[in-house]
């Protein structure tokens, strides 16, 4: 039987209700249980997951809804009961934090008058009218949350721009601004290479590789996934670039994207080449063969990262860094097992897997299908962290059980012969991601063997010595399970392949004199070097654990206790929109 209760008027952030949702899903006598706001998209996850029922119509926005399968309904009474204690106990956490909560952006501002950046985390159909808020009162507007309309991004960045501010986002999952963290974040130095991505985890894998390199970051601006479309003109990446070039700290730029539409790449290397810094750019999947001038492309997050040291400590750009730096350990495989599965929380660097896999199996294009990047010949690669898979569930970085699921699965497949993952850590993610995932690991790998046959595990933790997590820890946990752990994606992949007996050829690229371009002066607005010349005044409107990474470096925030607008109400929301 499904049961459900609304609890009207009880709002809760969505990663909350995830933990929760995870939490009763473990007790006894409960078979699925999925806990949301009374959201349409969120009614509509109910529905997709055939956990709706009817007294759901008539919540509202501002709605928990709890929806519970169980065989009896004595179990409800205990999981609402162990409802009340988490949200209680919530509560209480909340009331000893060290920092203000408000509930109006007047109040926002008033009890923090500086404030120069709105950090939004609150569901996509509100999250453009807070941004907006935000620049109208003079804020940079970073955007982690998603599902936001492609028109609003391109009127919010236009609008920004104008202004001379910034819109990071939306589904922006990284930035470090002067030393401070921003939403899913590691803790990396100080330096002289700013960075600017189109892609969350590509921007956490190029920053920690800089700091295991011995460098450090001046800055990390995120313009979220959809900046260098065709529809939207990479208005966030010019200006940030433009920014970077003023920035005095900055000596390094880089700059990392997955493809973008042909004409939005020429513009932004365009820019690149008119500015008086070195530049390093990854625009991931393209195989370069050529430097040209003071812009140097790699083809590997990794290659990306060891470039920007180089130069940043004046060294001479090599022609070639993409090798295996270890001989891949020998395994011993059964006649079947021929494939390669790559289960992935991070998304570029599934991208990464992908492009690199295809190329040493031979394998030709990549797909975009259902979280796959890669889907052939038994071989495959998935972004885990696909909408597909986080609907009404935690990302992959918080929590483990999706990609649990997908281990056990790949294990079942007797062609499996390694299993590729990666650990994200930072603010935001797991606390312990490498324990939560051994019990499956070392499991499958149990049952291989009795199966008389290796199941082989390789991974890369992408973090730094001073994320909250412990880094060689969770490194060790790996190891001890007999996981092969390498240092980069990249270094991951090439072994991969290499235990498959293939290895990764990549050619030498050449050095050409710089394109000659357009000239003309590049401009900066005053509150974008502001932005960028020290720690960060924060209103954070949504999550409130992104809070604590501000604070804890330097930064000073205030939260905003987010609620939606007249509970909800669509109709009620817009009038009193129209009337401010």
């Amino acid at each position: 039987m499904i049961y459900s209760i609304i609890k009207e008027n009880s709002y809760q952030d969505s990663v909350n209700l995830m933990l929760l949702t995870n939490k009763i899903s473990t007790m006894d006598g409960v078979e699925q249980a999925s806990i949301m706001m009374g959201t349409p998209a969120n009614k509509d996850i109910f529905h997709n997951t055939g956990m709706y029922t009817d007294e759901l119509d008539k919540a509202g926005p501002n709605d928990m809804c709890i929806v519970i399968k169980t065989n009896s309904k004595e179990y409800v009474s205990e999981v609402l009961a162990t409802i009340e204690t988490e949200l209680k106990n919530q509560a209480v956490s909340s009331n000893k934090q060290e920092f203000q909560s408000v509930r109006t952006w007047d109040k926002a501002l008033q009890a923090l008058p500086n404030a120069n950046l709105a950090l939004i985390s609150v569901p996509g159909q509100y999250a453009a009218e807070e941004a907006e808020q935000a620049l109208d009162r003079g804020l940079h507007a970073f955007i982690f949350s998603d599902n936001v309309d492609a028109q609003d991004e391109l009127r919010l960045k236009q609008k920004a721009h104008d202004k001379g501010l910034l819109v990071m986002g939306p589904d922006c999952g990284t930035g470090i601004v002067s030393g401070v963290p921003i939403a899913f974040a590691n803790v990396v130095q100080q330096g002289n290479i700013g960075v600017i991505g189109a892609s969350g985890t590509g921007i956490q894998e190029v920053t920690t590789l800089i700091n295991q390199l011995g460098c450090g970051v001046s800055q990390a601006i995120g313009t979220g996934g959809r900046d260098l479309s065709e529809s939207i003109g990479a208005i966030t990446m010019l200006d940030a670039i433009q920014g970077l070039e003023h920035h005095k700290a900055t000596e390094v730029i880089v700059v990392i994207s997955k493809p973008p539409a042909t004409e939005v790449r020429n513009q932004v290397v365009r820019l690149l080449q008119r500015i008086s810094k070195p530049v390093v750019a990854i625009f991931v999947g393209e195989e370069p063969e050529t430097h040209e001038g003071t812009v140097y492309y790699a083809s590997t997050l990794e290659e990306t990262a060891m470039i920007a040291v180089d130069l940043s400590k004046g060294r001479e750009v090599r022609a070639n860094y993409n090798k295996l730096n270890i001989k891949a350990p020998q395994t011993k495989l059964t006649p079947e097992q021929t494939t390669i599965k790559g289960l992935y929380s991070g998304g570029t660097l599934a991208y990464e897997a992908a492009v690199l896999m295809s190329k040493g199996l031979k394998l030709g294009q990549l797909i975009h299908e259902d979280g796959y990047m890669l889907k052939a010949k038994g071989h495959e690669v998935i972004d885990l962290g696909d909408d597909k898979y986080t609907q009404g569930k935690p990302h992959p970085m918080i929590d483990p059980e999706t990609r649990i699921h997908y281990i056990e699965q790949a294990a079942r497949d007797k062609s499996t012969a390694i299993i590729m993952l990666d650990v994200v850590l930072g603010y935001g993610s797991h606390e312990d991601m490498a324990g939560a995932l051994l019990p499956v690991i070392e499991k499958t790998q149990s049952e291989a063997a009795a199966q008389g046959k290796s199941l082989y595990f390789v991974a890369t933790v992408c973090g730094t010595e001073q994320d909250p997590q412990n880094y060689q820890e969770q490194k060790a946990k790996l190891e001890r399970a007999g996981v092969i752990v390498k240092d980069s994606n990249n270094q991951a992949v090439r072994s991969a392949l290499a235990m498959m007996g293939i290895e990764l050829q990549d050619k030498d690229k050449s050095f050409t004199p710089a394109v000659q371009t357009e000239q003309g002066n590049i401009d900066v607005s005053e509150s974008i070097i502001k932005l960028l010349s020290g720690k960060p005044e924060v209103v954070n409107v949504g999550l409130k654990k992104f809070v604590n990474a501000v604070t804890s470096h330097g930064g000073n925030a205030v939260h905003f206790d987010w609620r939606p607008i007249a509970g909800g109400n669509e109709k009620m929301r817009k009038i009193l929109s129209l009337l401010k």
